[in-house]
């Protein structure tokens, strides 16, 4: 099963890396070095996935075959039948940790700068639409190649840089353009079709400098050559690129990320310097004192001392003439502009550099988290193959995609989000393992002790219990469920004796209420009722449709309340996966719906105070600091809601119904 996994991810790895290869007139042995360095990157994903499907598929054989009753017969358990496997899980968690820890940063190493060797040998290739591409001294980005050879750009955008002036201060744009090579020469030709040209002039002068010399020019055609004989002369076993973070190994990343820390810790330090000595708090006193001999005569003497100047209590611009205040205040201006800039730009470096580290700390916890995941999906599968007792390819391989499927996009997308800092980097590495961890722990017990994999009694009881929720037409009388579904079977006048001599007929009172719903919902109107004999008093109809109200409003708060939670989520999930407009558009959406939610929260508060205000019931009412708790909890607190509404109508009925 491993060797078919594994021959189906590296076919998808060739599709996925056709464009690198095809067309670059490589050597056999080249493309089976570059297949040898991508296959020990796949095992993150084939090893888990095989491991939860060949213990489906076993275990799963052995239910169905019976094998387990016959164990279980001779006195063996699970466990014990188990304990083999789990020894050798073990041992295979601690090789899969040492092979994550040395092979696959040597593949990566390998598999990444060959990528970027194939890359230079024919640079045509290399250019990516829709990103910055490096060629030569030139950084090219085009929205769209045609072309059989990749060969007519559209929009192009490009940024030359020169050894003598680090920085990108010329610019080409042109609308279209097409490059041209022949096969005898060395030199790629680049033709650009309708473009401006731009270019930053550098000068030593400081006046000239604040002029921002630059030079400008519209082209109609403009024709570039590219020496290729530096880029052609590529050397595929070349391995220069060794600094990125799935690369190393555990000693490596730890020094990286304690180097990484350290220099986020100066980054901080010197900004915070930078920023308070661009204040000049410091020297704010002696500036003062200094600046005394331009106060305005009209104004109130002030004594050449440092507690003279803060004893003042005017404002301080009155010390200054009309001038030396505009000064002042353009001086303000442009040094809190400046300064936003600085904070704006330091802050994109930062965000850069956290990323980088975070990017170094999921590196270092998936090696370890690699070991343990194998080990738990094995707890997983095994009890959940002896639960299902289904063996084969059929429906193990189904419930394995769909449970590792589940892994490992929580997986993808926490660690998405912890790039960024949305999440913690260790916390994001370990998620979706944690989330099966509890899952294998329960399979594993299921499977102990011969239970189905599906009890549901057992989970929602608890939930009925504590949301109050019992079966249609039943009521609590004396601690004892007490069902009044046989009313269904009665005619109507069965059901007005029901209502009217309830006793005689050996009923507890509290049947009336149930009596009187089905009497309703069979059409039969209160003023027909009523002169059948049956007794309903005005406070009752009043109360069932303050009832009424309170719970079609608490249905709407709640449909809101769902909705706004759900569009909340979806929110980060496009956020964290390179959607911003969808993002913005589902946050938008979701606070307006939880803006509603609480519009609809309010009333339903307001009309169950009336409910409870007209109710002659001894009983509890509701309690504005529990309405307040259950606000972020409204899914539950709307059926805890509507359960007591409708017990305490029906405590209404029973006095008021004869």
């Amino acid at each position: 099963m491993f060797v078919i996994l594994m021959l189906i991810f590296v076919l998808q790895a060739v599709w996925l890396y056709i464009s690198e290869l095809a067309g670059k007139d490589l050597d056999v042995d080249v493309i089976f070095k570059f297949l040898l360095y991508i296959t020990p990157t796949l095992i993150p994903l084939i090893l888990p996935l095989t491991i939860l499907l060949v213990s489906i598929m076993v275990f799963g054989s052995f239910a169905e075959n019976y094998e387990f009753a016959a164990m279980k017969s001779t006195g063996i358990s699970l466990q014990r039948a188990m304990r083999g496997l789990s020894i050798f899980i073990v041992l295979l968690s601690v090789t899969t940790f040492l092979f994550a820890n040395n092979v696959i940063p040597w593949a990566e190493y390998n598999a990444y700068n060959l990528r970027k060797n194939i890359a230079k040998v024919k640079p045509q290739m290399a250019i990516a639409e829709g990103q910055f591409n490096e060629l030569g001294n030139f950084n090219i980005k085009v929205d769209k190649k045609s072309g059989d050879r990749g060969q007519f750009l559209s929009n192009v955008i490009m940024h030359q840089s020169k050894v003598t002036r680090p920085g990108n201060y010329t610019v080409i744009i042109a609308e279209s353009g097409e490059l041209k090579s022949s096969p005898t020469s060395n030199i790629l030709q680049l033709v650009l079709f309708n473009g401006n040209y731009y270019e930053e002039i550098f000068s030593k002068k400081p006046k000239e400098i604040e002029n921002k010399p630059h030079a400008k020019s519209y082209f109609e055609t403009y024709t570039m050559n590219v020496d290729l004989e530096a880029l052609n002369d590529v050397d595929l076993d070349d391995k220069s690129y060794t600094s990125r973070y799935n690369m190393l190994d555990v000693a490596g990343l730890n020094y990286t990320i304690d180097s990484l820390y350290n220099n986020k810790s100066v980054e901080y330090k010197n900004f915070a310097e930078t920023l308070y000595g661009r204040t000049s708090v410091g020297t704010i006193n002696s500036n003062l004192i200094s600046e005394r001999n331009i106060i305005p005569e009209n104004s109130t003497p002030v004594e050449d001392s440092i507690s003279s100047v803060d004893a003042f209590k005017g404002n301080i611009t009155d010390l200054y003439d009309l001038k030396t205040k505009l000064q002042l205040t353009n001086l303000a201006l442009n040094t809190v502009n400046s300064t936003t800039q600085i904070i704006e730009t330091k802050q994109q470096f930062l965000q850069v550099s956290e990323k980088n580290l975070n990017k170094h700390l999921i590196a270092l916890h998936e090696k370890y988290v690699l070991g343990f995941a194998c080990f738990i999906l094995f707890f997983v599968g095994a009890p959940l193959g002896a639960l299902i007792r289904k063996g084969g390819i059929g429906l193990p391989l189904v419930i394995a995609i769909l449970l590792f499927l589940t892994y490992h996009f929580i997986g993808i997308f926490a660690k998405n989000s912890a790039e960024d800092g949305t999440l913690n980097p260790i916390l994001a590495t370990w998620l979706s393992t944690l989330i099966m961890l509890p899952l294998g722990v329960y399979l594993t017990t299921r499977a102990t002790n011969d239970k189905g994999l599906f009890d549901f009694d057992s989970y929602l009881n608890p939930i009925k219990s504590f949301l109050n929720l019992r079966p249609k037409n039943s009521v609590i009388v004396d601690g004892e469920l007490v069902q009044y579904s046989f009313l269904d079977g009665y005619n109507t006048e069965k059901l007005i004796q029901v209502i009217k001599n309830h006793d005689a007929l050996d009923f507890d009172e509290s049947v009336k209420p149930f009596a009187l719903n089905q009497l309703l919902k069979r059409n039969q109107s209160i003023e027909d009722l009523r002169h059948q004999g049956v007794v309903i008093e005005d406070a009752y109809l009043q109360l069932r449709k303050e009832a009424t109200d309170s719970i079609a409003y608490s249905k709407f708060a709640v449909i809101f309340y769902a909705v706004g939670l759900l569009l909340i989520g979806l929110h980060f999930i496009f956020k964290n996966n390179g959607l911003p407009e969808t993002a913005a558009s589902a946050r938008d959406l979701g606070f307006i719906s939880l803006l509603v939610y609480l519009f609809y929260y309010v009333i339903t508060f307001l009309k169950s105070k009336v409910f409870y205000k007209h109710l002659k019931v001894n009983v509890k009412p509701l309690n504005p600091f529990l309405m307040l708790i259950g606000l972020p909890f409204y899914g539950v607190s709307h059926f805890l809601l509507k359960n007591k509404i409708k017990e305490d109508l029906d405590r209404s009925a029973i006095l008021n119904v004869k």
